[in-house]
């Protein structure tokens, strides 16, 4: 077990959970499912209890508690996407199946985990030293639910 990782906590599909995460990005796989070595509230004795994962190198765990408790937007996962077709098809996988779209490439997957899709040309136009240019995707982010790169560019330029 890694000294750090990120724990989510899932009523009883983890290893479910886990199992999906990783199809999603490269680097990712399922290290180790851990069984409960008795009956626990929620669980019985062999069913999985905690998933060890890793996603897109980074160290997660998932632990069935037995009740769902429900998430914030205080924590989230937050993808820097590559380009548009990695956020679509990021969005598409995560909204599926009960998910829910919130705003500014925020959503909610179905298990109520919130990630945030983020192109990078996002931060780049964030970032731009042209503080009018920055302030224009700024906005557009703001009026958007899943980020469009095309029309962030296009608010940008004015």
């Amino acid at each position: 077990m890694p000294k750090l990782a990120t724990c989510l906590w899932y009523a009883n599909e983890a290893e479910a959970a886990a199992n999906f995460y990783v199809s999603l990005l490269p680097d990712s796989r399922v290290d180790h499912v851990h069984h409960a070595p008795n009956d626990y509230p929620g669980g019985k004795q062999g069913d999985p209890l905690l998933v060890e994962f890793t996603l897109a190198g980074h160290a997660m765990q998932g632990l069935n508690g037995g009740e769902a408790q429900p998430y914030s937007n205080a924590a989230s996962i937050s993808v820097e996407c590559e380009d548009q077709a990695e956020v679509d098809r990021l969005w598409a996988a995560l909204t599926a199946d009960g998910g829910k779209e919130v705003q500014c490439g925020w959503l909610n997957d179905r298990w109520g985990v919130p990630w945030q899709i983020v192109p990078k040309q996002m931060l780049r136009l964030l970032s731009d030293p042209d503080r009018a240019r920055a302030k224009r995707a700024f906005d557009a982010m703001g009026a958007m639910i899943k980020l469009d790169v095309a029309e962030l560019e296009r608010a940008a330029a004015g």
